[in-house]
């Protein structure tokens, strides 16, 4: 900062012109009201889906996600939305979202590409909640730590957790059963799932 505030009082003015100066201070001052308008806009709006979401019967469900939060709460309620007869399963909704790799094939070839048409917000809440999930659930950060061992970016790595809290997240959703941690840990353990044995044998 010290180094900061002393080239600051070193530097030399860009111009002079009284004209450009004097017009600059008035767009500077219109931008300026422009910004505290729309950050009064949002708050605003904040705190209307605050209280819509609050007063839904399925927020609850979202809710108990871990990590989820009122942002990612309120996204994910509106990307599934209430009407539980529009999606036939959790893959549906995976390829709606994006989240599902397209399989393309031509003659004895075939290679996996990203999905460019979707609902980009649909898209977007599921990657970015997977990744927050990393830091709050203990499955979703061994499972992501896992998918990097194996070579995947960080990018493929949460696309591909996302793709499993999709499945979760439709099934809480279709049976109106709010997320617990450790019944999901206990059905992993009962399957045998290597996720655990992954996760015991690398703790960092």
């Amino acid at each position: 900062m010290a180094a900061r505030l002393k080239a600051i009082k070193a530097s030399m003015p860009l111009t002079e012109d009284e004209a450009v100066i004097s017009s600059s201070v008035v767009m500077i001052k219109t931008l300026a009201r422009q910004m505290k308008l729309a950050i009064c806009a949002l708050k605003e709006f904040d705190q209307q889906i605050a209280e819509l979401c609050s007063s839904h019967d399925d927020y609850q469900l979202f809710a108990s996600l871990p990590g989820s939060g009122s942002v990612y709460s309120s996204r994910l309620l509106a990307a599934l939305g209430t009407d539980r007869e529009r999606f036939e399963s959790a893959e549906e909704v995976a390829r709606l979202s994006g989240i599902a790799p397209v399989i393309e094939r031509s003659g004895q070839s075939s290679w996996i590409r990203w999905r460019y048409f979707c609902p980009k917000f649909m898209r977007q809440s599921f990657h970015e909640y997977a990744g927050e999930s990393v830091k709050h659930s203990f499955w979703a950060r061994a499972y992501y730590k896992m998918q990097r061992g194996k070579g995947k970016s960080h990018q493929a790595a949460v696309r591909a957790l996302a793709f499993k809290w999709i499945r979760i997240i439709y099934r809480c959703w279709q049976t109106r059963t709010p997320y617990n941690e450790v019944k999901y840990l206990e059905n992993l353990r009962k399957k045998g799932s290597p996720l655990l044995s992954y996760a015991a044998n690398n703790p960092q």
